[in-house]
């Protein structure tokens, strides 16, 4: 997301995108590095520089599915090799975490209506 491409002077430029626009190519688990245990949401995505990268889902559960449009940013997951960003929950085709009372901005849910 850091670096594109001067194709004028054939040199890498960098490039500050805090968030970027990608479509789900593959929506798939991966287990976790030692001594960790689990199955890990991820996604293939390709970023609109045409780019393919790895993308965590945080949250608990997703609708998540290919060809879905999401919003990427930056942060790697430590246990899970090559994924370098995640996905923006609530924004675009994804769906915020249901049920969510606390860190709910993290989570894209919004604030509860009171009775």
């Amino acid at each position: 997301m850091q670096e594109s491409w001067n194709s004028l002077k054939k040199k890498p430029i960098k490039r500050s995108n805090p968030f970027k626009r990608a479509v789900c190519l593959k929506v798939s688990t991966m287990t976790p590095k030692k001594p960790n245990s689990a199955l890990r949401k991820f996604a293939k995505v390709r970023v609109s520089n045409n780019h393919e990268i790895l993308a965590y889902i945080p949250g608990e559960g997703h609708n998540l599915q290919e060809h879905h449009v999401v919003m990427i940013r930056g942060g790697r997951v430590k246990d899970l090799p090559g994924v370098k960003y995640h996905i923006v929950r609530g924004k675009l085709d994804t769906a915020p975490v249901e049920k969510r009372k606390k860190s709910r901005s993290k989570y894209g849910v919004k604030r509860e209506k009171k009775a």
